[in-house]
């Protein structure tokens, strides 16, 4: 059995209100031909296929697309789930007739406990859920009070819900998981956020590699680099495009999808590296050099997009000047420009923090300290994090 592992396609995306609808169809058109080249017995799509909980019409009409391509067209199946981004009941419609045709769409917690049985394996397709969804899946399942009461992270309802998975393990095929979470390779250990979050919101950032050894695979979505799996088996497939900054610095780390062969010798990974239609460059120099022909002219301009931080940047210099007008003469589309201000020859510093990159949390928190010159404690920091929990999942 040979599957495609994919994630995080947040079809409907903008890079700083720049549409990045061209780019996802191209990266979309190089998985689909990948999927025919190669065979594949199916499409594993890992969560976050939207970019939020209600999308645009075209993001809507483009999917549609897709999905019917790859599905009816070509009669290739498809295992998905939902994402944090995604809406949970807005996807799960029509999921009982998509499985007439092998398109198989998991929302809820309670469709997880039903695996995808094949002749090789048993496909778990476990969708993001934070612990609420557990509390009322056990409740509605009949666990006592005083045990659903004591499910407070995602850490504890994951390991009932797996506790549970294994109890339905056919020992003659292999355990196959999908699944969208940040997972750790071991408590406490920082995990690379170049995701499509930095959000913390429901405990996201709290499972760790040793709650899924009972699996023979681990297929995840929700960060945005396969660079941050957290081991062999447990592998995420990043998203197919760069989404922001942060990505576009992991210089020579292409975008991609794992192709992984299921046989009775074991389970292998191939990676597939996607070529971006418009690629995300990043520069860092001061103004001379950014302005010096013998430079920009070895940049790719007029064809991939910028990220441009003018270094010791002086604004006395500059009042007359439109520093985007000139820069974009020489370069073309310029989707992110900030200063890094030299204030007194020693003291570094940028303008503004890009709270793109940060959590919703730490926003609050940074803009506590602005206003208080202190942090928050530790039951504030609880307080922000239910209400962001809480506002979640109101649109989804």
């Amino acid at each position: 059995m040979k599957l495609l592992h994919t994630a995080d396609w947040h079809i409907g995306r903008t890079l700083n209100a720049l549409s990045l609808l061209d780019e996802q169809k191209h990266a979309f058109e190089q998985i689909l031909q990948i999927a025919k080249d190669e065979h594949v017995d199916g499409v594993v799509i890992a969560g976050d296929i939207y970019d939020r909980a209600i999308p645009n019409p075209e993001a809507v009409t483009a999917l549609d697309k897709m999905l019917r391509e790859i599905n009816l067209e070509n009669n290739i199946p498809i295992y998905a789930i939902s994402g944090n981004h995604d809406s949970a009941k807005r996807l799960n419609y029509g999921r009982e007739w998509m499985e007439h045709t092998n398109f198989h769409l998991n929302t809820l917690l309670k469709e997880a406990f039903t695996p995808v049985e094949t002749d090789e394996a048993q496909l778990f397709l476990l969708p993001f859920f934070d612990p609420i969804d557990a509390r009322v899946y056990y409740k509605e399942q009949g666990l006592p009070d005083e045990e659903v009461k004591s499910i407070t992270t995602i850490s504890d309802a994951m390991n009932l819900v797996v506790s549970d998975m294994v109890k339905l393990f056919d020992k003659n095929k292999k355990h196959i998981l999908i699944t969208h979470f940040a997972v750790t390779p071991h408590k406490d250990e920082e995990i690379d956020l170049t995701s499509e979050t930095t959000s913390k919101v429901g405990g996201l950032a709290t499972l760790t590699a040793d709650q899924f050894q009972a699996f023979d695979y681990v297929m995840l979505g929700h960060i945005h680099t396969r660079f941050a799996s957290p081991s062999e088996t447990i592998r995420y497939s990043g998203s197919p495009v760069k989404f922001n900054i942060k990505e576009a610095r992991l210089k020579n780390k292409a975008k991609g999808v794992d192709i992984v062969t299921i046989d009775d010798s074991g389970i292998t990974r191939e990676f597939k590296p996607l070529t971006p239609k418009t690629d995300l460059i990043v520069l860092e120099e001061n103004w001379q050099t950014l302005c010096d022909a013998d430079f920009y002219k070895q940049q790719p301009v007029n064809k991939d997009w910028f990220a441009i931080t003018i270094k010791d940047f002086d604004r006395s210099e500059h009042i007359q000047t439109n520093i985007r007008a000139e820069l974009q003469k020489r370069y073309g589309t310029i989707v992110e420009l900030d200063y890094q201000v030299n204030q007194d020859k020693n003291d570094l510093q940028h303008v503004a923090v890009n709270i793109n990159e940060i959590s919703p949390e730490e926003t609050v928190d940074k803009f506590f300290q602005t206003i208080t010159g202190k942090d928050l404690s530790t039951k504030q920091k609880n307080i922000v994090e239910t209400i962001f929990n809480e506002v979640e999942r109101e649109h989804k």
